[in-house]
């Protein structure tokens, strides 16, 4: 059954894609790391991009509040920024569990990728009307 959602939570929808997508991948590289901690190159050779790249990147993340870094120092999200990870984790379970149990679509890698791509597009109003209907769909 759907979680219920907090209504103190941050907003995604104030975060651009680009910030979720690293907050993301920070907090899925954190959660294999005692004491949560995560390099840049960590970063670049998981999202396949350049470390510099990451590092403009982590620039913007930390004037957002997002994450606690100093250049060449490891990363590790704020609060904010674990608020908005778990909420990005909440709405992928909701999306995942909406292809595998309602559409039936048997390819988990499909739905993987699916759920990653459009976690980032979802606005609170969806993610809570998902639940409700995940919610009374499952129930049934």
């Amino acid at each position: 059954m759907a979680k219920k959602s907090n209504k103190s939570e941050s907003k995604i929808s104030d975060i651009p894609e680009s910030y979720q997508r690293y907050v993301d991948e920070i907090h899925i590289i954190s959660r294999k790391k005692k004491g949560g901690w995560v390099t840049n190159k960590e970063i670049a050779e998981s999202l396949h991009v350049e470390p510099a790249s990451v590092s403009g990147m982590l620039e913007k993340l930390k004037n957002k509040g997002l994450i606690k870094w100093e250049p060449r120092k490891a990363i590790r999200l704020t609060e904010e920024g674990k608020k908005i990870a778990s909420q990005l984790d909440e709405i992928h379970s909701l999306l995942y569990q909406f292809f595998e149990e309602v559409l039936k679509i048997e390819n988990q890698d499909v739905i993987e990728n699916l759920s990653c791509e459009i976690e980032h597009h979802i606005t609170r109003g969806v993610k809570e009307s998902l639940e409700q209907f995940l919610s009374k769909y499952l129930d049934d």
